[in-house]
């Protein structure tokens, strides 16, 4: 009797896994992945290559090394941080000649500039009396002192906001999507990474900056200005490492201590404000359910209460803590961060006062391991509107191709189980920061090269190709002794655009001993993006795109070989639109028993 042939699905589910041996995977998680490269399990099913990123700004930001800050206030306003150095300098200094004589007048004319003359530069020049700074600035003609100058005509003055004594030391820019504007400077040199919380106690929105070296800067949306706290705030605050807002005080992390600020003033240290020492030294802060989580590499804790009056401090482990402040994210009702052995979750329980701390990253455990021992500086965010946790590591010396991020995507409210995750190579970031507001979801990073990229946006890394990858683990398909052969597969694609991906069927693990038939292209056909302008799609065109025309969705092919054990590969390795990976089918017939 002929063998009839017989078919097989494979939904695309479950994520990366890499906790199972190749025949195990292939028969309990079928439709999971041993490889998921710059692929996204969906909220809706299936897997979407991401989205691209792009320049928020074609100018750098002034300074030298990594960008040591990132915040993004919205989608139309961010505010960073670099380490000053001599072209930061040039950058922001100016000159001009006084334009008639002065007489103990703080009003000023100049003419002949040179620069960009801005409130706040520092004004030097031969008759110039103290430290006066620019107040106002009119037009680039016209400007206001901060006291009073008597001046000759003609005398050459030089504006800056930055000289030779300030090499080193931290900066603060905003940016609008142009060109990035000066605030503020530290007091100390060599910071580090600049943390952030933000707060708002008084109808404007401000963060607050440390970067473990210098006193805390506050930024206040209001004005776009920066202002730093000095010792006469409180000497205890220069280089705190970490900081958090909790029931109206700030909290500053440094060392063993925590020093919390009066109630409803993030700068005053006097009555309601106090220090708990936590006993190690903190590697971490989060507000979390009602209670500050203090995390060390050893322990993690909580304080509760409302006031001075009533802190309490006590242990919600002292079994294992956080390694990396900067992985610690709250996502899909938990708390995610990076832990000794591993990515885990900190997660509220049906008991009041309890929680669970499960390892998120046991199902990628090889993975994990790879990433994690790659490097010590790492960044995170959170793509609300996905329930999604990214983290990438930070390499100075590593070309952006290879650079490393894992993606974690939640499908149920907590705990590990439902998450679902996937690899990324090909986004550098030093520091990394997202913000949701007004139905807008905005998600920026930042490494050594002096740009902010804007993420989730476009189908290219800044013009450079995404190099997506799937691969299944090894599949039996009911009985991984007998020998299939293969004819055809239907792979159901949900496309944005013009589709093209490359696919390979790979044999009984990759042997020598199987012929592996070639990789062969899958692209759409008949229909493709109707874009503006471009040479290859004239509206209504046979030789072009059809304007609200389907795009293809289901894509038959035929294949080739056989093999006890198959694995589907597909690539894209294109500036290609995103598209979905939903479902594949399997058309083969099975072997007799030999």
């Amino acid at each position: 009797m002929a063998t009839q042939w017989q078919t097989y699905p494979i939904e695309f589910r479950g994520g990366l896994i890499s906790n199972l041996s190749p025949l195990q995977q292939g028969i309990n998680a079928v439709g999971s992945a041993t490889v998921l490269q710059n692929f996204e399990p969906n909220k809706n099913g299936g897997y979407s290559k991401l989205l691209g990123f792009e320049k928020y700004s074609t100018t750098t930001i002034p300074g030298t090394g990594p960008i040591l800050g990132l915040k993004v206030i919205s989608s139309g306003r961010v505010v960073v941080a670099r380490k000053v150095d001599s072209s930061a300098i040039t950058t922001f200094t100016a000159t001009a000649s006084v334009n008639g004589a002065t007489s103990s007048t703080t009003a000023l004319a100049v003419d002949g500039n040179s620069g960009t003359i801005e409130v706040g530069m520092a004004v030097t020049g031969t008759g110039i009396s103290g430290t006066p700074t620019v107040a106002t600035v009119t037009d680039q003609n016209t400007l206001v002192l901060s006291s009073a100058q008597s001046l000759s005509d003609d005398v050459a003055l030089t504006f800056k906001h930055l000289d030779t004594p300030d090499l080193n030391k931290t900066a603060y820019y905003y940016g609008t999507g142009t060109t990035w504007t000066f605030m503020a400077k530290s007091a100390s040199t060599n910071g580090g990474k600049a943390r952030h919380t933000e707060f708002n106690l008084d109808g404007d929105d401000k963060v607050i900056f440390l970067d473990g070296t210098s006193y805390p800067v506050i930024y206040n949306t209001s004005g776009n200005t920066a202002t730093f706290l000095t010792s006469s705030n409180s000497s205890d605050l220069s280089g705190a490492e970490h900081v958090a807002m909790f029931k109206k005080h700030a909290w500053y992390a440094k060392g063993n201590n925590l020093y919390f600020s009066a109630p409803s003033n993030v700068s005053s240290f006097g009555s309601g404000s106090g220090v708990i020492n936590v006993g190690q030294s903190v590697t971490g802060l989060t507000v979390f359910r009602d209670q500050l989580i203090v995390f060390t590499t050893d322990t993690i804790q909580k304080i509760t209460g409302s006031t001075i009056s009533d802190w309490s401090l006590s242990p919600i482990t002292n079994k294992t803590g956080c390694i990396n402040g900067d992985t610690i994210q709250e996502v899909g009702g938990d708390i995610i961060y990076l832990a000794p052995d591993g990515i885990r979750l900190l997660s509220a329980t049906d008991r009041i006062g309890d929680f669970a701390l499960d390892v998120a990253s046991d199902t990628i455990h090889k993975d994990a391991d790879s990433f994690l021992g790659t490097s010590n500086n790492f960044s995170s965010m959170i793509i609300r509107g996905k329930s999604q946790y990214r983290v990438f590591t930070y390499v100075s010396s590593e070309l952006d191709s290879v650079a490393k991020g894992l993606i974690a995507t939640k499908f149920i409210a907590q705990g590990s189980e439902g998450i679902n995750w996937s690899s990324t190579v090909g986004i550098k970031a030093h520091v990394s920061d997202s913000r949701y507001a007004s139905d807008q979801e905005t998600s920026m990073f930042a490494n050594e090269d002096g740009y902010v990229y804007k993420m989730e946006s476009g189908s290219s890394f800044d013009g450079d190709s995404i190099e997506a990858i799937y691969e299944s683990p090894f599949m039996p398909l009911e009985d991984p002794q007998l020998r299939k052969t293969f004819y055809k597969m239907t792979l159901y694609l949900t496309p944005a655009g013009t589709a093209s991906v490359d696919l390979s069927m790979i044999y009984d693990f990759n042997s020598d001993a199987t012929i592996q038939p070639p990789t062969q292209t899958i692209s759409s056909t008949g229909t493709s993006v109707f874009l503006y302008g471009a040479s290859n799609a004239v509206y209504n065109s046979s030789g072009g795109a059809t304007y609200g025309g389907e795009l293809d969705k289901i894509y038959n092919t035929n294949i080739i070989g056989s093999g006890k054990t198959v694995a589907i590969r597909i690539s894209d390795f294109s500036t290609n639109p995103t598209f979905t990976l939903d479902t594949a089918v399997l058309e083969y017939r099975q072997n007799d028993r030999q």
